[in-house]
């Protein structure tokens, strides 16, 4: 047999020991990326609506006022925020803050806690809130500035020292009361009931006892229902409770004998208006600002 030539002997044995030279493994290439569908978190002053938002939860939770979320994201109805719809919870630059209840208190920004449908609550904070100077000052919290990452503790004020009051009307603030409303007295003024009781027929008209503003409109305080409250000076306020229906809304101006409500049973067992008038917070017996009959 015929040898084959050196030449092809040596090309077969450089393939050959090709061949048995190691592979190197290929190199490993980090090809993480972000998974997809989630959300990245929401921009100072912005928060993304979830599934079970209500619009007054979301103005509550953020220390703002309806009024105000409705007016910086331009909604046209409040009642209809779509799910991952982001909205503006903090006032922009340069915007002017509504006024509040109580002035110079501190304001919480926080997340919303949980989500779902169970996560929002038709009331405030979860729960309605007794009527007081406290509870009207948590419904309308001062406007806060742009939240930083670790706010200081708040700082309670001490609590003055209560005084009696005097609850005959100066002069300067003998604003001319009327009757709310039409309708026989059913319960007097006492230390307990803080007001007095009017039956009438539901969708009667409740009228603005003295000209003021609306300093609240909303059903947040217990006991109360559908509940109308209008400062008339600095030191006077009327309360209207019970409503089937309420016409007015925070901070606008009414006049006396003005219709702002229907008369209803919300949050009581029977159709009538409860009424009631206060002084530095404190209530006092209509009947010593109402006319006669």
């Amino acid at each position: 047999m015929k040898k084959p030539p050196l030449a092809i002997l040596f090309l077969i044995t450089a393939v050959l020991a090709g061949c048995a030279t190691p592979r190197r493994p290929a190199p490993v290439v980090d090809m993480a990326t972000p998974v997809s569908g989630v959300r990245a978190p929401d921009a100072p002053g912005f928060y993304t609506v979830k599934k079970g938002d209500m619009l007054n939860r979301i103005a509550l939770e953020f220390g703002q006022t309806t009024r105000d979320i409705v007016i910086w994201n331009n909604l046209t109805n409040p009642n209809d925020i779509q799910v991952d719809q982001v909205l503006r919870v903090l006032p922009p630059a340069g915007t002017a803050q509504t006024a509040s209840v109580a002035s110079g208190s501190g304001v919480d920004v926080r997340p919303l806690n949980g989500s779902g449908a169970g996560a929002a609550k038709t009331g405030p904070r979860g729960d309605k809130l007794p009527y007081s100077e406290a509870a009207l000052a948590e419904l309308q919290k001062p406007e806060g500035t742009t939240p930083v990452a670790a706010p200081p503790a708040r700082v309670e004020a001490p609590k003055a020292v209560s005084k009696p009051v005097d609850t005959s009307p100066p002069e300067e603030e003998n604003v001319g009361f009327i009757w709310p409303t039409e309708g026989r007295v059913t319960s007097s003024f006492d230390a307990g009931k803080k007001g007095i009781d009017i039956a009438g027929k539901s969708g009667q008209a409740v009228i603005a006892s003295g000209s003021g503003k609306v300093m609240y409109a909303g059903s947040g305080i217990r006991g109360y229902g559908n509940l109308v409250i209008v400062k008339h000076t600095s030191n006077l306020l009327s309360a209207y409770a019970h409503n089937k229906t309420i016409l007015v809304k925070e901070g606008q101006t009414v006049t006396r004998g003005e219709k702002i409500a229907e008369m209803g049973n919300s949050d009581s067992d029977s159709v009538k208006l409860h009424f009631e008038i206060r002084q530095q917070g404190k209530p006092v017996d209509p009947a010593k600002f109402l006319p006669g009959r």
